[in-house]
């Protein structure tokens, strides 16, 4: 009697798995078939919200159902991160990380309670952000050359001012790569650090295209170098690093979509393939390029190993600067 107990058992087992193994299969095939829930570290309004937003609503209408938007700012964007991480894994929660939210939090911050490769899988880019050397038009630096020159002629005796943990790092690999001296005068935001550009205050700034294209193009202040591995079609004269003489240079900005770790494979390559299919329109990447941003199309493979990349870089250049970064 306990025999054929067990059997039933383990035909109703059987049977148990097989419908959810349906169940699921036919999930992967209608997903998403609910709203999607878009969590952005950052507070409403800023540059990162606004891009989030554009593709938001683009992969709302290419799913015909509600994206969303759960801003979750301040704490240096931990309690966002750890809703992304904590979220079931089950594709309907989606998180929009940045390079400072990721590489940088995990270098700069001690028990980060999150870890991307850990917790987390990439689903695709959206935007690369391009940093740059920009000078005070009155400074005596007419390009990057000329900056290393000084910097090398007289030590420590210049300075720049940066306004993000993610641009003191950048700043912090310029100098090791040129092997130059330059003090680094950290302020609370790049409003600030553009501000005091614009006065004459300081002479030298290590910031986002986005915070200064505006003064860029009106000449209130001028560009020695693009911190990115291309040139920006928003600023095409001026040179990258590795053009001028720092072969395979790259410090940018760069944000895209994340899901839970053991969300399935196939909602994932689902989601990758729709968000690039919208970054490919070109409506969406004028948007996008008209925020200083410039659209990320690499596929999920490349983009992933990028990821990787980033994340192992930062450490090391905090470990050879010595840096003690503020939090």
């Amino acid at each position: 009697m306990n025999f054929f107990a067990t059997l039933a058992g383990l035909a109703l087992g059987a049977g148990i798995v097989v419908y959810s193994g349906n169940a699921l299969a036919q999930d992967k095939d209608s997903y998403p078939n609910k709203p999607v829930r878009l969590i952005v570290p950052f507070p409403a309004g800023q540059a990162t919200d606004i891009i989030a937003r554009l593709i938001g609503e683009r992969l709302s209408r290419a799913w015909n159902q509600p994206v969303y938007v759960d801003n979750k700012g301040g704490g240096a964007s931990i309690p966002g991160m750890l809703a992304g991480k904590e979220a079931a894994p089950d594709g309907y929660t989606i998180t929009f990380a940045s390079s400072t939210t990721t590489a940088v939090n995990e270098a700069v911050i001690p028990n980060l309670p999150y870890k991307m490769e850990r917790d987390f899988v990439p689903v695709g880019p959206v935007f690369t952000q391009t940093w740059l050397v920009v000078a005070n038009p009155s400074a005596p630096y007419g390009s990057f050359p000329e900056l290393v020159a000084a910097a090398r002629k007289d030590p420590g005796s210049i300075s720049w001012g940066f306004g993000a943990n993610a641009l003191e790092l950048a700043a912090e690999l310029v100098k090791q790569s040129a092997q130059i001296n330059i003090r680094g005068i950290p302020y609370k935001g790049s409003g600030a650090t553009v501000n005091d550009l614009l006065g004459g205050h300081i002479m030298l700034g290590v910031e986002t295209m986005a915070s200064t294209l505006p003064h860029i193009q009106s000449g209130k202040l001028k560009v020695l170098a693009s911190l990115s591995d291309k040139r920006s079609p928003v600023l095409p004269d001026v040179p990258t690093l590795a053009e001028l003489g720092y072969p395979g240079f790259v410090a940018a900005g760069w944000a895209g979509f994340f899901m839970p770790s053991g969300t399935p494979p196939a909602i994932v390559k689902k989601a990758s393939d729709d968000v690039h299919a919208a970054l490919s329109d070109p409506d969406t990447q004028k948007a996008i390029t008209a925020r200083g941003s410039t659209p990320d199309l690499r596929s999920l493979a490349d983009w992933s190993a990028f990821v990787r990349s980033e994340t192992a870089k930062w450490p090391e250049v905090i470990r050879k600067g010595n840096l003690q970064m503020g939090q």
